[in-house]
């Protein structure tokens, strides 16, 4: 038909412009690269699954992370792998830097490190809001928490932050 928009198309647009976005989100999520590479390939099927609720005009990127944090949640229900399972140093995980200078790549590792030690709420959450550049509504609305709740986790991770690098 035309002028009618194929959902499944969109989805699939959407997943190939933001994948490398989404990698990087279920890496943060996850703490491992194979569980994230799982999650990020569950997350773009459930999408193509679903790419009839998408709705057209609407953020793709906003959808999947919600969609994507839904999965994580009830694979955590599920599994019960939150406790004791643990989470692979990121000095184990390969994550490609373009950025030229050397000093500025291991202050990020170092921050990296930091933040990957922070609790899976306030991780998921920073990086979003300073990862990503999501606004605080928009953070809340992916993760399905009121704003005061993303505004009381960034506060938490700025103090644990700022106790281990020094104000």
């Amino acid at each position: 038909m035309w002028g009618k928009k194929d959902p499944t198309r969109e989805v699939r647009a959407g997943i190939e412009a933001t994948y490398s976005r989404l990698l990087r989100y279920c890496l943060v999520l996850t703490g491992k690269k194979d569980l994230a590479d799982d999650l990020a390939q569950a997350a773009c099927l459930r999408a193509l699954e679903k790419a009839e609720l998408f709705q057209s005009g609407t953020h793709f990127d906003r959808w999947i992370f919600r969609l994507t944090h839904n999965l994580w949640i009830n694979d955590l229900r599920k599994q019960a792998i939150r406790r004791g399972a643990g989470i692979s140093p990121i000095e184990e995980v390969d994550l490609p830097d373009t950025r030229p200078d050397q000093e500025v790549n291991i202050l990020g590792q170092q921050v990296l490190t930091q933040i990957m030690a922070l609790p899976e709420a306030q991780r998921s959450t920073v990086l979003l809001v300073y990862g990503e550049g999501y606004s605080y509504r928009d953070a809340a609305d992916i993760l399905d928490i009121p704003v005061g709740t993303v505004m009381s986790r960034l506060a938490g991770a700025r103090t644990k932050l700022a106790q281990h690098f020094g104000d």
